[in-house]
């Protein structure tokens, strides 16, 4: 049971209307009250101001909670379910070739993030995007959302949706650092990997990182009120959505709007909860031979030259820049690429650059295209 979306407004419209029942007998007896007129009057007028909030939260939250419900059941996603421990899990796959490219998305995201390039790249290959435990329409999964339970379960979903043979994990952001562990856990069957501005393990301990992050006590208060307001469903009263994300077809745009309204708090917070230990779990994972690994950065460049950046983002720039330069480490046979003009979103920002060099990357491990005159080079495209 959805503890947020079902359990949560359940309880503040209980609880919203034993408070509108006790407000509203009490304004009813003020008439009777033998106390001063301007006091009465100061408590009628917070009494109404109570009942007002209490019926919008409980409005607000019931109406969320079934528009989550009339959407989700209206809207089935393109794919296919298999149990994995017991519990749902999502993975849509297009296409047809070897090897397969399994998309891994990164922190507080899910599958829909790829249908900027899932399509083009369906052309050459097959091609499987999925949604991690807790997010999208994977259910949550019992146990620490860490490396090496993701990667157990995506080992798994593999199984049950007979995405045998040889596999090209490709990952954002967070995902580096599950498909590391799925790397060192897994490696039958895995022919190459693509990190699209990955983590790297234990770089939130980093004297940079932590100048400019917040500490624990502080993440989890935000989070904690952010999740409050999800579930009493203020970001649609107050119709907060996503802007639109070019390339993305109407039912991802739509899913990415539906996710703010339904926004998946306690696998982020889990996930986060475990960076730490993901981080250890993965830090002497590789070198991993001579797979072939294909790594893409953002484009910090025009960032730092901008205008007044401060010293300390300057400082967490050149300290990612490096951690992606030493990616190249984890092979004989990687090669790094700069996006021009990128942020961390490579896969939105230069949809263009993955399309193009992704598939020559799938044909070199076929052994169809002749293979990189330039591995272990930095080059910016």
């Amino acid at each position: 049971m959805d503890f947020d979306y079902v359990v949560m407004p359940t309880i503040l419209f209980v609880v919203s209307a034993g408070v509108i029942w006790l407000s509203a007998r009490r304004v009813l007896s003020l008439s009777k009250d033998s106390s001063h007129a301007w006091r009465k009057f100061v408590e009628r007028i917070a009494l109404e101001a109570v009942v007002c909030i209490a019926a919008v939260l409980a409005g607000s939250s019931a109406f969320n909670a079934i528009a989550i419900w009339q959407y989700r059941a209206a809207n089935p996603p393109p794919g296919a379910f298999y149990s994995v421990n017991g519990h749902q899990m999502h993975i849509n796959c297009t296409g047809s070739g070897s090897p397969t490219i399994v998309l891994e998305a990164g922190a507080a995201n899910d599958a829909t993030v790829w249908e900027t390039v899932q399509p083009a790249l369906s052309r050459t290959t097959r091609v499987c995007s999925y949604d991690r435990a807790g997010y999208g329409w994977s259910e949550p999964q019992p146990g620490p959302s860490d490396a090496d339970h993701i990667a157990a379960q995506l080992h798994e979903l593999l199984i049950q949706a007979n995405v045998n043979g040889p596999i090209v994990l490709m990952g954002h952001s967070i995902a580096g650092l599950y498909m590391r562990d799925y790397a060192a856990h897994y490696p039958e069957g895995l022919a190459g990997m693509v990190f699209l501005d990955v983590s790297t393990p234990l770089m939130e301990e980093n004297p940079a990182y932590k100048a400019v992050n917040p500490n624990a006590a502080l993440r989890w208060a935000v989070w904690q009120i952010y999740r409050s307001a999800l579930a009493a469903g203020l970001p649609r009263l107050l119709w907060i959505c996503h802007q639109p994300v070019p390339f993305l077809n109407n039912h991802a745009t739509r899913m990415q709007a539906e996710n703010l309204f339904h926004s998946h708090i306690g696998t982020v917070v889990s996930e986060q909860n475990s960076f730490s230990n993901s981080g250890r779990q993965t830090v002497h994972t590789g070198p991993f031979g001579d797979l072939p690994i294909l790594i893409f950065s953002q484009d910090f460049a025009p960032w730092i030259s901008g205008s007044n950046p401060s010293k300390e983002w300057v400082e967490v720039a050149k300290m990612f820049m490096r951690m992606q330069e030493d990616l190249k480490k984890l092979s004989t046979r990687s090669r790094r690429i700069i996006a021009k003009g990128s942020g961390h979103s490579i896969q939105y920002d230069r949809a263009d650059l993955i399309e193009k060099e992704v598939p020559v990357f799938i044909e070199q491990i076929r052994g169809t295209a002749p293979q990189p005159a330039n591995y272990g080079s930095t080059v910016t495209e």
